[in-house]
């Protein structure tokens, strides 16, 4: 007898909402207080973003785990034939998870990378 996950698409999409978490903390002391400057909104608080800053490495390896995890969970794992009465996923619970998982990656890399972009915006 073969275990099987119970949901594979409730899987990816854990993985993909893990992937998205572990984007936005990567980003909050670089990306995101230079985004809320870009939209107009300002004060003394945007300051404490940058205490977070020691915790980039980990969040970005944190992101990453949970982003590679995901894209391997949508894209290149086998995926279960339906039968009749079976669960079978909906194609835009899919679709959802793959624009969650390229947002993720995006605020990653734009986080990683920061040190070189973030000078144009000076």
């Amino acid at each position: 007898m073969s275990e099987q996950s119970p949901n594979p698409v409730a899987r990816s999409s854990w993985l993909a909402a893990g992937g998205v978490a572990g984007a936005i903390l990567a980003s909050t002391c670089c990306v995101l207080p230079l985004a809320l400057v870009t939209l107009g909104v300002s004060g003394a608080w945007i300051g404490n973003f940058t205490a977070l800053e020691p915790f980039k490495p980990v969040f970005i390896a944190v992101a990453a785990v949970f982003i590679g995890l995901g894209f391997w969970q949508v894209y290149f794992r086998a995926k279960p034939k339906c039968e009749d009465g079976s669960y079978c996923a909906r194609p835009q619970s899919a679709l959802i998870t793959q624009v969650a998982l390229w947002f993720a990656t995006t605020l990653v890399i734009l986080a990683a990378t920061i040190d070189w972009w973030a000078p144009f915006f000076y």
